[in-house]
């Protein structure tokens, strides 16, 4: 080894690489940067995205500058295009007002009072926000949705079926006696419990359903298109499927159950607020009945 690799004081040369490992195919993105919805961000593909106040947006921006319907983006073979789609306030692409434009790496757009920045999805910088997207969304220890972002995915989806008069339902999971697991083993083998458990929620989830962590231990599911009485189907198949995996906490073999409550949504339950007060009270009857099982909330 040579005296300056033994230096803590010696500069180390630098080492030229060929630039960042290559990713997967990423799509090209918009993030809000500025103003109301500061975080969020939507992937532009093949399918034309909207961008808006609307619920039913595909980037949804909840302040009053903002059009339900503000502008689109799409893919245009190998360039991207934005169209203004009769916004109150003008959407406007690096300060200009524009009605139809081309969009380039790091341009700016400005939709009311909050502003956005386009992401190509041949830049560097795209991989970065895409980590950071992922960390703002998940739950970091099962890697499940976050209670945050199923609350945003609940609200708009409520928005999406009333428009459509399509069903939509919830579930509510909770771990059965799971205070006694930590307590005896401890939070790191509790937290590897929770682990496996998720990971059986995301076997069992369709593609369009969304799962979460809501909880200590508790989880939710939103199950699009799907009446209670299949939701019950579901539910069941991930209730004796975590009945029969054998858990090990602190080495211990021992079965771990779940118990569920499930909600449709209803002309009553016309907000996520309202799903999850039914679903949690179909839980609570789950658990007084013995746990280990799943009901319905009528």
């Amino acid at each position: 080894m040579a005296s300056s690799d033994r230096d803590p004081h010696t500069t180390q040369r630098t080492v030229l690489s060929d630039g960042p490992r290559e990713h997967s195919p990423r799509s090209a993105c918009v993030v809000v940067i500025h103003g109301e919805g500061l975080g969020r961000r939507a992937d532009i593909d093949e399918r034309r995205i909207v961008i808006g106040r609307s619920q039913e947006a595909d980037l949804h921006i909840p302040h009053k500058s903002v059009s339900r319907q503000h502008c689109e983006i799409w893919r245009d073979g190998d360039e991207y295009r934005l169209r203004d789609l009769g916004a109150t306030n003008p959407t406007r692409v690096n300060e200009i007002a524009v009605q139809e434009t081309v969009l380039h790496d790091g341009d700016h757009l400005t939709l009311g009072e909050s502003i956005l920045k386009f992401i190509s999805h041949s830049s560097v910088e795209a991989q970065y926000h895409e980590e950071i997207y992922q960390l703002a969304i998940n739950d970091p220890l099962t890697d499940l949705y976050n209670r945050r972002h199923f609350i945003e995915t609940v609200e708009k989806e409520i928005a999406r079926a009333m428009r459509h008069r399509r069903p939509l339902t919830m579930c509510i999971i909770d771990v059965d006696l799971f205070k006694p697991v930590n307590d005896r083993y401890g939070h790191i083998s509790g937290d590897n419990v929770l682990r496996q458990i998720a990971a059986l929620v995301h076997r069992h989830v369709r593609n369009d359903d969304a799962a979460a962590r809501i909880g200590g231990e508790e989880f939710a599911v939103l199950l699009p298109e799907c009446g209670p009485e299949a939701a019950y189907g579901f539910a069941e198949r991930l209730r004796a499927a975590v009945a029969d995996v054998v858990f090990k906490p602190g080495g211990e073999p021992q079965h771990i159950t779940v118990s569920i409550g499930i909600a449709a949504m209803t002309a009553e339950r016309d907000t996520c607020s309202r799903m999850m007060a039914a679903a949690d009270a179909a839980l609570y009857r789950a658990k007084s009945q013995g746990r280990n099982r799943v009901c319905i909330q009528d």
